[in-house]
């Protein structure tokens, strides 16, 4: 079991690499819009800091699927999110930041992430954090035509989780890298999933290619905007170095950090 579980994330791993290239152009050029039916990778053009980013589907485009990217707001809130593919040794600290400004995320968790830390992922549970599901091995979910194999997909991550906190997973979903097509968000809404993309995200998951403090505030405090879905990478030393200085200077800034639930009406009353 243990030798299977290190073959898993070690295959997730430098798949996770390989991928993240592909899947993360949220920084460098601008994409050109296309229709939310289109197969492809999310990705966003920053037009002006401060402002939120043009992505390649509209949010009324995602809407129709029960999926979001932004919310569509002129309030100063935003949503705290982080990818977890692997446990990196940075989560602890990354809690510990949140938990210091009372700030509820959600971790979108692979297969690999849930059967190698479970002591983690109970605290995130423990702690009023939301879990999500960003599937079992991480494929580009967009090759996946069939329901059975999508499902699959979803539905271990879920069981594990179970088994570790003995609730069931908030139907939250995250694909893979970013990668989508429109029968992936038909599929995820007949599951009863919504789907999360973003709207600010910086290259964070290289282990030996860190970015410095100073290029971690500049994107992530000169691009937040209204309504902003921030993603974050758990991997991630910078990540977990400056996370309660930027949770402070957002403070700062007058923004609200909420939960995705917020977000999608869910949390509303």
């Amino acid at each position: 079991m243990i030798k299977k579980t290190i073959l898993t994330a070690v295959l997730f791993f430098f798949s996770f690499l390989l991928g993240s290239a592909v899947g993360f152009l949220t920084d460098n050029g601008k994409e050109s819009r296309v229709s939310a039916a289109s197969e492809g990778s999310w990705g966003l053009s920053f037009e002006k800091d401060g402002e939120p980013p043009v992505g390649n589907a509209t949010a009324s485009d995602l809407a129709q699927y029960n999926a979001y990217y932004i919310q569509e707001t002129e309030e100063k809130v935003l949503y705290l999110t982080f990818d977890a593919g692997y446990e990196n040794g940075y989560t602890e600290e990354i809690l510990d930041a949140l938990e210091k400004h009372d700030v509820s995320a959600t971790f979108f968790l692979t297969g690999a992430y849930v059967d190698s830390a479970p002591e983690l992922v109970r605290r995130m549970a423990e702690e009023g954090h939301t879990v999500g599901n960003h599937t079992w091995h991480h494929p580009d979910m967009s090759q996946i035509s069939d329901m059975e194999s999508f499902q699959e997909e979803l539905s271990y991550v879920d069981e594990k989780y179970f088994e570790i906190t003995g609730e069931r997973m908030k139907k939250y979903y995250r694909p893979p890298r970013g990668i989508y097509s429109e029968t992936n968000l038909k599929m995820a809404q007949e599951l009863g999933y919504q789907t999360f993309f973003w709207s600010l995200a910086y290259v964070d998951w290289y282990d030996d290619d860190q970015p410095t403090r100073e290029e971690a505030f500049d994107k992530l405090l000169g691009r937040i905007h209204p309504g902003a879905v921030v993603l974050l990478h758990s991997t991630s030393a910078t990540n977990a170095q400056i996370l309660d200085e930027l949770l402070t200077k957002w403070e700062e800034m007058g923004y609200e950090i909420l939960p995705l639930a917020e977000l999608d009406g869910s949390g509303r009353q």
